[in-house]
């Protein structure tokens, strides 16, 4: 391990704003962010597979009044959001270090209000579909811990991943499609992005990928 790495693992266990296993709030934050953590009613927005969190952190800054709240399993990813929200004395934002299969030992039903899917893994395999974090799997997962008219958010450099994840939401009829472009930033939806631009997504540009982005809201609960 790299002493820069080892510094980041050292830094999560000392940040107030990062979550992980051997901390109090591991155990005890279900249905509790709220309350415990944020110390406020405002509603809650999660970035799923947040990396080094910049959205997490970019929108934090354009919304004080909602909690945000990135969630990655990769240690060192989420130290240097948790770096940059520190430095800008953000207290809307926390770092939550685990899977995604796990969130339901971290949250209750329909605790958030939106969640964001920012350049996840597009898995193009066949045998990788089950990975895909639009699948209907996981899209039944969001689902139970989305509040009723909650806000779907996917963002991606991949052609493929979007058209997926446009035909499974599509068919989902606990889903409507509110919006999605084929070119993030030469439509008028790109305003609501506030020039947040990850460390993936500058790859992506200088390479002259075009950026995918689709919304859709949670019309019905699943039974």
């Amino acid at each position: 391990m790299s002493r820069k790495k080892q510094h980041r693992f050292e830094h999560n266990i000392v940040a107030d704003n990062v979550i992980e296993r051997g901390k109090e709030l591991y155990t005890s934050i279900k249905g509790k962010w709220n309350e415990v953590f944020f110390k406020n009613s405002n509603p809650i927005t999660v970035e799923l597979a947040c990396g080094k969190g910049e959205y997490t952190v970019g929108l934090s800054k354009q919304f004080p009044n909602v909690n945000f709240i990135g969630v990655d399993i990769k240690g060192d990813r989420i130290a240097r959001g948790s770096k940059k929200a520190m430095d800008l004395n953000l207290s809307n934002v926390a770092f939550l270090r685990t899977g995604i299969q796990y969130l339901d030992e971290f949250f209750e039903p329909e605790e958030i209000g939106e969640i964001w899917l920012v350049h996840p893994d597009p898995q193009p395999r066949d045998k990788e579909e089950k990975r895909r974090l639009t699948n209907q799997k996981f899209l039944d997962i969001y689902k139970i811990y989305l509040k009723n008219e909650g806000i779907f958010h996917l963002k991606t450099d991949s052609e493929f991943l979007f058209d997926y994840s446009l035909e499974v939401i599509k068919s989902d009829p606990d889903f409507e499609l509110l919006d999605y472009t084929d070119d993030l930033y030469n439509s008028d939806l790109k305003e609501g992005h506030f020039d947040i631009v990850t460390h993936y997504e500058k790859l992506f540009n200088e390479k002259g990928a075009t950026i995918h982005y689709l919304k859709a809201k949670l019309i019905k609960k699943a039974s």
